[in-house]
């Protein structure tokens, strides 16, 4: 009975708010992104989605109360925030308005949300976050480290020689008091960590602490180590490799550039500091210092494109152990580095993501045997073996197969990619799984392996970011639903830390031109907020003094003549606008602005007062002209017309940009100078009398041609219409003709593409907006080089870098294909996602992250006979799915809480078409917009809806 009473007089003490009359919830607390973060943000953002079982569904006020203990949050006691009631629709990116953050703060949070009618719902389940070292002061660690450079014996690889030195291990043993309640570890390193206690590997994460331009900044990681912490004396235990900061990078062997490794500092570091508190209030600090013992384990070699070679019998035994006897390993080494900036990791970690089982294991000759996944990923092999101490096991990976059944290498250039693991003998068997190195393979050949390897053997680990999966594609046509999965793969391949291009050969770089072009599809597949948030600091960090944003991010000169290339530098701009209209992340636009305001300084600057770039702009970049349409088919569209469009695409961008963040003046400057811009191009390009886009159709300044050295430039290109078409670079009249020109095009090319890099997202698009959905399909379906068709009928479980990079079961064909660019895991060709999640299945934003939204299928008369995409907005889940027959049509959709959206209905016959069984006149919770083009406009709030009517034909 008493505690009873005490319920009801918390409830009355928390005021009306706290009882429930409607059944409008909170789900899905997220900060900055994610869920139960450790965060530095000052005044971190805030984000949930309602549901509610109930159509016609918004949120009229809300109440955040933020606590310092769980206790207080469950008994109301806001003592950090209490938004009081707020009046407002928002759901997503409200910022924390509390009490100041410290370091260590942990923050305990729910929410309730009033529904439209003014009745408050249920509050929310609590979640959390914590506060990481706000303040350089808090760092009591050093850098320390061993150089075993020295000595080491370089290992020839294709003429070269690799200098692969052992990694160092660390081990400090400490003594944990009674009671403790909290344990937080610190860690970072200059290079690649892995950290254990007593044995147990911290955390799951990969190739932590990640890629930045070291010289500037160095992320770390913040680890909850509660649970791996008993009283006692404790082992603390730490590997270091080079990765990023200290191994090989890129290229740069390929090329003979004078730097090939060691691009940001010569000896890798470990910074870690363990913060123990007890029931008492006392605090215990462990850091790293020279009171670490340093030595080698079994580590031999590691890098991340080259691979790892391990020797079990060299990992010090028992050293996990409290008393193991490390008399003979040395003190650690303080390692002197310049001031960096430390800040928490800011996004999802790289780790194990899917597990894959062999499909089959052949045998070749002297004891060779081919694994094949089935898949082509980006990750390790975990290995289970049993022999002999000294037994050599070779693992080389590769994502193709020569057709004589021999493992194609040739396209991963200088990078070895190559794991050996050296056993130790152990009866029971062993377990080995690289630590600090990435393949994309979907075969491994095996040498070594003791007696006949079986699938248990081999275990594929795919690797990659942790990005959660937030879209999902299906329709009843095996082809296309094999283009998505190879769409997706490939995401999941490449976005590893950085957006990566490839992951096999020797580059993985965070190319610009592949990022910007693919940014929108990311986004659709999975939650890529907190990817970008980092890899978009990244790209403001290597931004050229000139104001140019480089060919890659992080930016090490892996060649000396890397500049900039139009299309390519414009993601500096591209990419935070992709956040903002995906998230409706005004944030970035603020943290990039004055770096976006240098950019378009640069293109003014370059342009000249024509708002206009003449020809022979970009004579001076290598490959001449710039990257330009990467790998097109024929004739090459001029740089300088496709640095004009985003010239004028990208001053549209930063218009819509500035007025988001209350930069009206700039709003209005950078919509004049769009205006101009496209004027400018006009009457420059657009032969007034045809409507065609032209140009000089020379080689390009001083004859050399492009690239190849063969391909003159022409404006009458599918990559330039589709542009000019895309980035509403033409009036209605001429958009209409460009149309054409561009059907034109495709019709001479025997209905084929002949688009590279920065014209394949905008192709289907543009023949959609000029009504040729039905050769958008065409093009979609086709299994004729060049298509996506053709890469799967050739066996692609991923997006090819190449229209025609394999050709299945011609051997003549394939050997006379250019090796050293077939990578089979490159996205930038799978951004036609674009154009099937908002023209199939019809999704497209209106205002940023979908607060409002329209769903208008174009539904082909022929081939697909139905479709269904989902996509998890920062709002809630949104669907679009539709079937047809010959004559009628069901479409359902679903709209999120706290949205709104109208829905075009194809219809001939509007009275036809009905919901819940009866027709859209008797609907109260609808409203009738406009019956257009035989389309039917339905406006609706949250629910789920079903309509069935007669098709339009």
């Amino acid at each position: 009975m008493k505690n009873s009473l005490i319920c009801w007089l918390l409830l009355l003490l928390a005021g009306p708010a706290a009882l429930a009359n409607s059944d409008l919830t909170p789900t899905q607390l997220r900060v900055e992104y994610r869920t139960n973060p450790f965060t530095d943000e000052a005044k971190p953002r805030l984000s949930w989605v309602l549901e509610s079982g109930r159509r016609n569904q918004h949120q009229s006020a809300y109440r955040i109360l933020v606590a310092s203990k769980p206790e207080l949050l469950e008994a109301g006691q806001a003592d950090l925030w209490d938004s009081g009631k707020i009046a407002n629709d928002q759901t997503a990116q409200v910022v924390y308005g509390g009490t100041a953050l410290t370091s260590r703060q942990q923050c305990f949070w729910k929410i309730q949300s009033w529904d439209k009618e003014g009745q408050p719902g249920p509050w929310s389940q609590s979640a959390s976050w914590e506060m990481g070292l706000l303040e350089a002061a808090d760092w009591k660690a050093a850098w320390i480290g061993k150089d075993f450079a020295p000595g080491t014996a370089p290992v020839p690889f294709k003429g070269k020689e690799l200098l692969l030195p052992p990694a160092p291990i660390f081990r400090k043993e400490v003594s944990v008091g009674q009671k403790l309640v909290k344990a937080r570890l610190y860690i970072t390193a200059l290079g690649l960590f892995e950290f254990k206690i007593n044995g147990q590997r911290i955390g799951k994460d990969y190739l932590a602490p990640g890629w930045t331009d070291y010289n500037q900044r160095v992320y770390y990681q913040a680890y909850d180590v509660t649970e791996h912490l008993k009283s006692g004396k404790q082992v603390l235990q730490a590997r270091l490799s080079y990765g990023w900061y200290s191994g090989y990078i890129g290229y740069a062997l390929l090329v003979g550039n004078p730097v090939v490794r060691a691009f940001y500092g010569e000896v890798p570091a470990l910074k870690a500091q363990l913060e123990l508190t007890y029931e008492n209030g006392q605090t215990q600090t462990v850091a790293t210092g020279s009171d670490w013992k340093v030595s080698s384990g079994g580590l031999l070699e590691s890098d991340i494109l080259h691979g790892e070679t391990y020797d079990a019998r060299e990992e010090p035994e028992n050293w996990h152990l409290p008393g193991y006897d490390d008399s003979h390993w040395e003190a650690a080494e303080h390692i002197a580095t310049a001031e960096r900036q430390l800040q928490l990791y800011p996004a999802q970690p790289v780790q194990v993501t899917d597990t894959l089982s062999p499909g089959s294991i052949t045998e070749r000759t002297n004891g060779t045997f081919i694994v094949n996944l089935g898949q082509n990923i980006a990750g390790l092999i975990r290995l289970r073996v049993k022999g002999k101490a000294g037994d050599k096991i070779v693992l080389r990976f590769g994502e193709m197969l020569h057709p004589d059944g021999r493992l194609m290498v040739e396209n991963l250039r200088m990078a070895r990619a190559t794991d050996t693991y050296i056993l130790k003998g152990d009866p029971e068997g062993e377990e080995w799984v690289p630590g600090f190195t990435y393949h994309g393979f979907q075969y491994v050949e095996v040498t070594g392996f003791p007696g006949t390897p079986q699938k248990e053997n081999f275990t594929g680990l795919v690797l990659g970011s942790n990005t959660p999966r937030a879209g999902h594609f299906e329709t009843d046509h095996p082809l296309v639903n094999q283009l998505y999965q190879n769409i997706v793969w490939t995401q999941r391949a490449n976005f590893v830390d950085i957006p990566t291009d490839c992951p096999q050969r020797d580059e993985r770089m965070g190319w610009t031109g592949d990022a910007q072009i693919y940014g929108g599809t990311s986004a659709l597949n999975m939650d890529v907020a907190a990817f970008f948030t980092k890899w978009i600091r990244d790209l403001q960090d290597a931004q050229w003094e000139s104001g140019a944003y480089p060919d890659y991010a992080p930016a090490p000169s892996v060649r000396s003549s890397d500049t900039f290339a139009p299309g390519w530098m414009e993601a500096g701009i591209i990419n935070p606008y992709e956040m903002y209209r995906a998230y409706g992340d005004t944030r970035i636009i603020e943290r990039s602005w004055e770096n976006m305001e240098k950019f378009m300084a640069f293109h003014a600057k370059r342009s000249g007062d024509r708002y206009i770039y003449p020809e022979g702009s970009f004579a001076d970049l290598s490959p001449k002209g710039g990257y330009g349409d990467w790998l097109s088919i024929g004739k090459k569209t001029p740089p300088d017309m496709l640095a004009t469009i985003y010239y004028g695409y990208t001053a549209q961008l930063m218009a819509e940009m500035a007025a988001a963040i209350g930069k009206s003046t700039r709003a209005l400057h950078y919509q004049e100078l769009a205006g101009k811009i496209k004027a400018a191009f006009a009457s420059h390009y657009l032969d007034e009398t045809s409507g065609k886009l032209t140009t000089n159709p020379k080689p390009y300044g001083d004859g050399s041609g492009y690239v190849d050295g063969h391909q003159g430039f022409s404006g009458h290109t599918q990559t330039a219409y589709a542009n000019a078409i895309y980035h509403d670079f033409l009036s209605k009249s001429q958009q209409e003709a460009a149309g054409k020109h561009l059907a034109d095009l495709l019709v001479a090319n025997g209905e084929k593409l002949a688009t590279g890099f920065l014209g394949v997202k905008q192709l289907l698009p543009a023949l959609s907006a000029t009504g040729r959905s039905d050769l958008a399909y065409q093009l979609l379906l086709t299994t004729e080089y060049p298509s996506w068709g053709f890469e799967i009928e050739n066996g692609a479980t991923t997006i090819w870098e190449r229209w025609d990079s394999y050709v299945k079961d011609d051997p003549e064909k394939m050997e006379s294909l250019n090796a050293g660019m077939n990578s089979f895991s490159h996205y930038a060709f799978g951004s036609v996602y674009e154009w099937m999640f908002r023209n199939m299945a019809g999704i497209r934003a209106e205002l940023p992250g979908y607060k409002s939204f329209t769903i208008a299928p174009e539904i082909p008369k022929k081939d697909i006979h139905r479709a269904q995409a989902s996509y998890q907005s920062i709002h809630g889940e949104i669907l679009s799915s539709w079937k047809r027959s010959d004559s009628s049509l069901s479409l359902e959709v679903v709209i999120p809480v706290n949205t709104r959206a109208v829905v075009w209905i194809p219809t001939d016959d509007p009275a036809s078409v009905l919901l819940d069984g009866k027709s859209l006149h008797e609907q109260a919770d609808i409203s009738l917009g406009n019956f257009l083009d035989g389309r039917q406009a339905v406006v609706l709030g949250s629910g789920r809806y079903r309509f069935e009517g007669t098709l339009h034909p």
